[in-house]
C-alpha cells in the first residue's frame, strides 16, 4: 500500500500550540506517523515536501442545516419551500461546499421531514456524491403553540416540512423514535424561543418530563439531543434533563457554565449570525423591531461571557446558521475570524473549537479532530499559518490539498510527483 508521507510541515495538531518542521505519513484511511523532522521513505511513498505550509487538521461544522439556501421571507414552512428532490439536491450542493471550505465533517442543527439528511449521508458514504462525514438530523420537536410553531394549523404537518409537534412525555418519546427511524442521528429540541425569532426567550415551552424522556428516548438508540437555548432558564433545564448541545446561548452566564462544565456537554455560540444580521438591520425598519433589542441583548452578554467559558473549558464548537439571505454557505470560515476578531479568542483556541472539539461533540475524539497516530486522516493543507492569521481558511485558493479518511479531494500539492527516498 502506498503511503504519503507530508515533510516539513508547520503543524497544528488540534490540541497544542505549532510544530514546525514535522512529518506525518498516512497509510489508507489513518495517520500512522507524527515525526518531529524527517522520517525514512520508501521507493514506492509519494513523499511531499510542504517547504513550511500548514498541516492541520479537517474542520469540523457543528451547527449545519443542509437545505438552507438564500431564506429570508418564507414563502411556505420551512422544509416545504421547494418539493423533496429540490431541497435533496440543494443539501449535496451545499454538503460538496462544506468539504470544498476544509470542514471534513459537518453535525446537522436541525434537517427536515423527508429524510434528506440521512439519505444525503448514504449517498455520501456510497460514493455517489463527494461530501464530508455527516450526523444527520431530522425535524426539530416542539409542542404546539411553541417556539418553532409558526404554521397555520390547517395545513396539516404531520410527516414533511422542518418541525413535529408533540404532546406529553410519550408524544416526545414516540417522536424520537421516529425520527431515529428515518435515520436522525441528532435530535433537535425548540423549548424557547429568542436569537431572532418573533417568539420571545422567556421561560421553557417543554416540561422538565418532556426534556428528560427526549433525552432518555435518544441516548437508548445511540441518538444525541441539541437544544435551541438562547435563554438562560433554557439552558438550564436542557443542561440538567440531559441535552449533549446547547445552541445559541444568548443568556450564557457563569452559573450557567457552571452547570455545564459538570454535564460535559456543548455549546455552539452561532455568534457571527447574530453580528451578520445585527449589522444588516441597521438602518432598515428591521432595526427598530422588538427583534432586535433583545438580541442585541443577548449578543453583548455571550460576547462577555464567551471568553470566560473559553478559559474555564467548555466545548465550544463552531457552526452557524448558514443559508440565510445574508449568511450564504460556503462562508463558514469568515465565523472563526470573527471569534478572534471581535470576541478576542486566539486563533489555536478557535482552531480547537473546528476540530478536537467538533470531533468529541461527535462521540468520535478517538477517531477524528486531531492529529495523532491512529486517527483518521482527515486533513488539510494550508498555504498560511492560520494560527497567526486565520483569515486565511477563507481562501479557498491558499487550501492547498484537502484529504478526508487518507483519500484527496482537492490535490493542488506540488510534490504530486515521487520525490527522491530519504
Amino acid at each position: 500500500m502506498q503511503r504519503i508521507v507530508f515533510r516539513n510541515a508547520n503543524l497544528i495538531g488540534g490540541d497544542s500550540e505549532r510544530r514546525s518542521g514535522t512529518s506525518v505519513v498516512v497509510t489508507g484511511e489513518r495517520i500512522t506517523a507524527v515525526e518531529t523532522g524527517p522520517v525514512a521513505a520508501k521507493p514506492a511513498d509519494r513523499t511531499i515536501d510542504l517547504a513550511g505550509k500548514t498541516l492541520m487538521p479537517g474542520m469540523i461544522s457543528c451547527h449545519f442545516h443542509s437545505t438552507y439556501a438564500d431564506l429570508s421571507v418564507m414563502p411556505a414552512p420551512l422544509g416545504l419551500e421547494k418539493p423533496p428532490g429540490y431541497l435533496t439536491l440543494l443539501a449535496a450542493s451545499n454538503l460538496q461546499k462544506a468539504l470544498s471550505s476544509g470542514f471534513t465533517s459537518v453535525v446537522s442543527g436541525g434537517g427536515i421531514g423527508d429524510g434528506i439528511d440521512a439519505q444525503c449521508k448514504l449517498a455520501i458514504e456510497d460514493g455517489v456524491i463527494e461530501g464530508p462525514r455527516f450526523v444527520a438530523g431530522g425535524r426539530g420537536l416542539d409542542v404546539p403553540g411553541g417556539y418553532s410553531d409558526a404554521e397555520s394549523w390547517w395545513w396539516g404537518l404531520t410527516n414533511h416540512g422542518g418541525h413535529h409537534l408533540c404532546n406529553g412525555p410519550e408524544g416526545f418519546r414516540a417522536a424520537v423514535r421516529e425520527e431515529i427511524r428515518r435515520g436522525c442521528e441528532i435530535i433537535k429540541l425548540f423549548p424557547s424561543g429568542g436569537h431572532a425569532t418573533e417568539k420571545p426567550h422567556i421561560g421553557v415551552s417543554l416540561t422538565r418530563e418532556e426534556l428528560e424522556v427526549t433525552c432518555e428516548a435518544a441516548h437508548q438508540r445511540g441518538a444525541m439531543v441539541r437544544a435551541h437555548s438562547p435563554g438562560k432558564d433554557s439552558i438550564l433545564a436542557c443542561t440538567r434533563a440531559g441535552v449533549d448541545v446547547i445552541d445559541h446561548g444568548d443568556e450564557i452566564d457563569e452559573e450557567c457554565i457552571e452547570l455545564m462544565l459538570r454535564a460535559g456537554n456543548s455549546l455552539v455560540p452561532s455568534m457571527y449570525f447574530t453580528d451578520q444580521l445585527l449589522k444588516q438591520s441597521e438602518g432598515s425598519a428591521s432595526g427598530t423591531s422588538s427583534q432586535m433589542a433583545p438580541l442585541k441583548e443577548g449578543f453583548e452578554q455571550i460576547r462577555k461571557l464567551l471568553p470566560v467559558a473559553n478559559q474555564a473549558g467548555l466545548r465550544i464548537v463552531a457552526g452557524d446558521d448558514y443559508g440565510l439571505n445574508f449568511l450564504s454557505h460556503g462562508r463558514y470560515a469568515e465565523e472563526l475570524e470573527f471569534y478572534v476578531d471581535s470576541v478576542g479568542i486566539r486563533p489555536l483556541d478557535v482552531i480547537r473549537w473546528a476540530t478536537r472539539n467538533g470531533a468529541e461533540l461527535m462521540g468520535r475524539g478517538d477517531d477524528l479532530g486531531t492529529i495523532a497516530v491512529g486517527k483518521l486522516a482527515d486533513l488539510l493543507v494550508v498555504d498560511g499559518d492560520p494560527s497567526t492569521d486565520i483569515a486565511v481558511l477563507k481562501d479557498r485558493t491558499r487550501l492547498t490539498a484537502i484529504m478526508k479518511g487518507g483519500v484527496f479531494y482537492k490535490d493542488e500539492l506540488e510534490g504530486a510527483q515521487h520525490l527522491p527516498t530519504a
